[in-house]
């Protein structure tokens, strides 16, 4: 049947999605049609096409309706087709086939005979063994002093046993069980959004903390680098003007040896004299020492920091009670320099501070007593 379901498929239309109809033509890309179907498609997609007795009288063109190819075709029309006669003969005999095929009848169902007393069907059931078996057997085989049913009233007890309630009840219970376990995978989702809020919450205050530190420890640097900085140019501009100064004093001094009168030029000679000593001099400047734009004693070290870090994981059950303790010093230890992280693992924030500078002089003052000195 299923082979005949199949082969009924192949023989559908695509146009009227019935059987082909004789005579069938097959187009050049070798799908099938009814030639009525093929002469419709054809007068549809060429309506301006002159026609004469129903039929059209030069050639056009149409599309398959399975493939889509274009089918080219000449003054014939679709009587210019060829006719599959393949597929004519099997319709013919699928036809056949379907005519002398009719439904079986039903098969009645035969009972079974005594394996003992094989002439005799099998009619009582024997209460006593739980078994059904035949009268013979009763009356002189191994089931004569059993006591017996008619097996009719045996097979309607059986078809409402207290088994198939059983199993009822228990699909029933199944089934209350697989409704708390898809509750339980809600509830687990939901708790598992919950912890991850939370995980992200603790971890943004770990970023404020580090983001506070990054911001006071980068201070600390600027003013130091704002104060020297400052310093530097301040006796950049006192050099610049002893140089302007010292330069007057040059183009004086060319000028004072230019003099012709001998008396006026040593009169002038003594206060030049003291004048370029004066500019010679930079003994009233302040010096830098070697060094002095280092910057290395802000030195930071996160070793123990980054050990800490990688170490964060979620607290044990035996640490559960202390967590509220733990958060609560948290706030009051970060200006300590203490830090507890509620990942367990507590990181050691001491805060990284310059250690002392090699050089006695880290500020323009230092600076300043060093040169006068």
């Amino acid at each position: 049947m299923d082979t005949m379901d199949n082969l009924e498929k192949q023989l559908i239309c695509p146009i009227c999605l019935e059987m082909f109809t004789k005579p069938v033509v097959i187009l050049p890309c070798q799908h099938n049609l009814c030639r009525k179907c093929a002469n419709d498609v054809f007068q549809a997609s060429n309506p301006y096409l002159p026609t004469r007795g129903g039929s059209l009288t030069s050639g056009g063109r149409f599309r398959c309706p399975s493939c889509r190819h274009e089918v080219v075709l000449d003054r014939h029309g679709v009587y210019g087709l060829q006719r599959n006669l393949l597929v004519e003969n099997i319709i013919d005999m699928f036809k056949q086939e379907s005519s002398s095929t009719k439904p079986a009848p039903e098969r009645k169902e035969e009972m079974p005979m005594c394996d003992v007393h094989e002439e005799e069907k099998i009619n009582i059931y024997c209460v006593t063994h739980g078994v059904p078996t035949c009268s013979m057997c009763k009356v002189f085989g191994a089931h004569k002093d059993c006591e017996v049913a008619p097996i009719t009233s045996i097979y309607q007890s059986k078809k409402l046993s207290d088994g198939i309630a059983m199993v009822v009840g228990n699909n029933d219970r199944m089934q209350g069980i697989i409704s708390q376990l898809e509750e339980a995978c809600r509830a687990i989702e939901e708790n598992g959004r919950r912890q991850k809020t939370l995980v992200c919450e603790r971890f943004d205050q770990l970023y404020s903390i580090l983001e506070g530190k990054k911001r006071e420890m980068g201070q600390k640097v600027t003013v130091e680098q704002d104060e020297k900085v400052n310093y530097i140019r301040g006796l950049t501009r006192k050099y610049g003007d002893h140089l302007e100064e010292s330069c007057k004093m040059v183009e004086l001094g060319i000028q004072t040896m230019e003099e012709p009168e001998m008396a006026l030029f040593l009169q002038n000679t003594k206060p030049l004299l003291k004048k370029l000593a004066d500019a010679s001099s930079t003994a009233h400047l302040d010096k830098v020492e070697r060094g002095y734009e280092n910057m290395d004693h802000y030195t930071a070290d996160f070793k123990k920091e980054g050990l800490a870090l990688r170490g964060l994981d979620f607290l044990q059950d035996d640490e559960d009670e202390d967590e509220e303790d733990e958060d609560g010093e948290a706030v009051t230890e970060e200006g300590e320099g203490a830090q507890t992280v509620s990942g367990g693992s507590a990181v050691t924030a001491a805060s990284v501070q310059p250690s002392a500078p090699q050089q006695s002089n880290s500020s323009p003052s230092a600076a300043k007593s060093a040169a006068s000195s």
